[in-house]
């Protein structure tokens, strides 16, 4: 159930002093050669590993991917680059590999410099350390304002999908604070792993908010060792496409359930639509409005405020549309307006999982997002974040 339950893969997590919280530096590395592919975040101020391991896939595939907690080497100027060029370099010197083959991942503060010294210190110790036992290890390293270690993994018809991530707050689309590394012994050719990671990114890691604010540093990469003793059919890539998506929405429902302060998961459903581009305008403008996450901590079905956020939901230079007399919205099941008619009920909503599902009664477009409420916990971890 880890980043290492796929054949060809070893990982390790060890303390090099650039956190507080304990194990800071991960590493996971394929036995052999590998076929991957990376998806970055859209934030125009991109963090200095984002930047590096952008340019390191134009030059081959990955074969390691090494990960910093602890500081998220961002807004570092010419100085971050150089770290993490050098983070790529020396991970490479210890592993037998060109630097090229490593991509390079951090989280944590922005805007302080890299203590490469302690990243090199703790680079021997990762490369020693590293085992196909190791991914539990690997996930505890990642983690910062995370409760818990997040993995995932799926075996089907002789291959296997396993995956870890973190991701607490900074949680937004395109993508979110969050890393996440996903491997499979599904064998793969050179330029495919894109192709399958996009769609299931975007269903998953791109389809959640904790708090609709964008990373620096989000990224997600997909290595494949090609070791399972898998005949490739159309049938078998199918499997591995249900099997990728599986794993990748596993770990995208565990950050949201895990977002900081979060008390309830929301789910929000959205029919009924002019398309399925304006279903995700809508979808997205609910999961990330404040009010409505407010009034989801409070357990209050505060449906005038979802309705708000529709009828403004940002698209093509204006807002999709919305008819409120067509809108039919319910909680849990539970119908509060039927065809823009208010049906004077009081949803439970006391749980700590809540269903939202709004139709717009205009054509045939969907879309669903997770998100979680607003607490006052979410306040205090992030205003004490650099205390």
């Amino acid at each position: 159930m880890s980043v290492t339950s796929a054949k060809g893969f070893k990982a390790s997590g060890v303390a090099a002093r650039i956190s507080k919280l304990g194990p800071d530096v991960a590493l996971v590395v394929g036995d052999g050669e590998c076929i991957g592919a990376g998806m970055f975040t859209a934030n125009r101020v991109q963090a200095a590993p984002v930047v590096v391991s952008k340019e390191h896939l134009a030059l081959a595939d990955p074969q390691a991917v090494v990960i910093n907690s602890g500081n998220a080497n961002a807004a570092t100027g010419e100085q971050g680059l150089a770290d993490a060029r050098a983070t790529a370099a020396e991970t490479a010197r210890l592993l037998g590999l060109e630097p090229g083959q490593v991509l390079v991942l951090s989280t944590g503060v922005i805007g302080v410099p890299l203590r490469l010294d302690r990243i090199r210190a703790g680079l021997p110790q990762a490369a020693a350390a590293l085992s196909a036992a190791g991914g539990a290890d690997a996930a505890t390293a990642i983690m910062t304002t995370d409760t818990h270690a997040k993995q995932a993994a799926v075996a089907r018809g002789g291959f296997t999908v396993g995956g870890m991530a973190k991701g607490s707050g900074m949680i937004h689309p395109n993508l979110a604070t969050m890393l996440a590394v996903v491997t499979t012994d599904y064998p793969l050719e050179p330029g495919e792993a894109i192709e399958f990671l996009r769609p299931a990114v975007d269903e998953s890691f791109n389809a959640i908010s904790v708090d609709g604010e964008c990373s620096t540093n989000d990224a997600v990469v997909l290595l494949s060792s090609g070791a399972a003793a898998t005949t490739r059919t159309p049938a078998t890539d199918e499997a591995f496409v249900h099997a990728l998506r599986a794993v990748c929405s596993d770990l995208s429902q565990q950050i949201v359930r895990d977002g900081e302060g979060a008390t309830l998961v929301a789910e929000i459903n959205v029919r009924g639509a002019v398309s399925d581009v304006e279903a995700r305008a809508i979808a997205q403008r609910i999961a990330t409005s404040p009010l409505v996450k407010t009034a989801l901590f409070g357990r209050d079905a505060n449906w005038g405020r979802v309705l708000m956020a529709a009828g403004s939901a940002p698209h093509n230079g204006g807002y999709a549309n919305v008819d409120p007399s067509r809108v039919s919205l319910s909680y849990n099941g539970t119908a509060v307006l039927l065809h823009g008619s208010p049906q004077n009920v009081e949803p439970d909503v006391e749980g700590a999982v809540c269903t939202i599902d709004l139709d717009l009664g205009l054509g045939g477009g969907t879309a669903a997002y997770l998100t979680s409420d607003l607490s006052y916990d979410y306040v205090r971890i992030n205003a004490e974040y650099r205390s």
